[in-house]
């Protein structure tokens, strides 16, 4: 079997149109997800349970029900309720992106929360203590040294986050989007060769795997560098 590389290069344009959508979606996505995470995590750490709680059932209901049922039922699940389509917010709730990237974003803080609470967990207790001898506040506390140090030891696994992140925005091309996915959907679906379009969105997104993992490698290599084995 022969691949027919004039549909490749006649469909890059869409492709080149996907990629953008996706990287917008991933990027939207992350953002909003961190901001959410962040508050979570420090709910899921708390001692009192009026306040983890609440953050423990959130991230078990997220991380325990499939990315997709999510998506569905964001997207076309609450058009489904008059109060939702006469409200404020329906002129956003009836977009399809804004649906994609808000089930995406409440998908990875939820995960994203569990692993910033196991690195808050982890915090050496001689750096509370030192915070703590020279009179520095709570508040301060955290957002000086404890979330800073969290966020550090969190990289390695917040980065196998965002390229699972990264293959789940896949997800957006069957709410109508046509990011990288959509665009070998629709190139099967014009020309019937599924091989040369899916393999080309595969190549897409093993270059964007690739850059991440690049990316990555070097803030650990920068953030990380303190807990490396000091040589003899």
């Amino acid at each position: 079997m022969m691949l027919d590389f004039d549909v490749i290069w006649a469909s890059l344009p869409l492709f080149f149109s996907g990629l953008k959508v996706t990287l917008e979606l991933l990027l939207i996505a992350l953002g909003v997800g961190l901001l959410l995470a962040v508050p979570l995590a420090l709910m899921r750490v708390s001692k009192n349970p009026l306040i983890n709680f609440p953050a423990w059932l959130y991230t078990y209901v997220i991380r325990g029900t499939p990315m997709l049922v999510q998506l569905f039922l964001i997207y076309y699940g609450l058009g489904q309720f008059e109060a939702v389509r006469e409200s404020w917010a329906w002129p956003w709730l009836s977009q399809a992106s804004f649906c994609a990237w808000l089930a995406f974003a409440i998908n990875t803080s939820a995960y994203t929360a569990e692993i910033l609470a196991g690195s808050l967990k982890a915090t050496p207790g001689g750096e509370i203590e030192a915070a703590k001898a020279i009179g520095m506040p709570r508040l301060m506390m955290y957002r000086r040294i404890v979330l800073p140090s969290a966020l550090r030891r969190a990289l390695p696994q917040y980065s196998n986050e965002v390229i699972m992140m990264l293959h789940t925005t896949s997800l957006a091309s069957l709410v109508t989007l046509v990011d990288i996915t959509g665009a070998a959907r629709t190139v099967n679906s014009q020309y019937y060769m599924p091989f040369e379009a899916f393999i080309t969105a595969a190549v897409f997104y093993l270059c964007l795997t690739f850059c991440l993992v690049r990316l990555f490698k070097h803030l650990e290599g920068r953030y990380l560098a303190y807990l490396a084995p000091r040589k003899a």
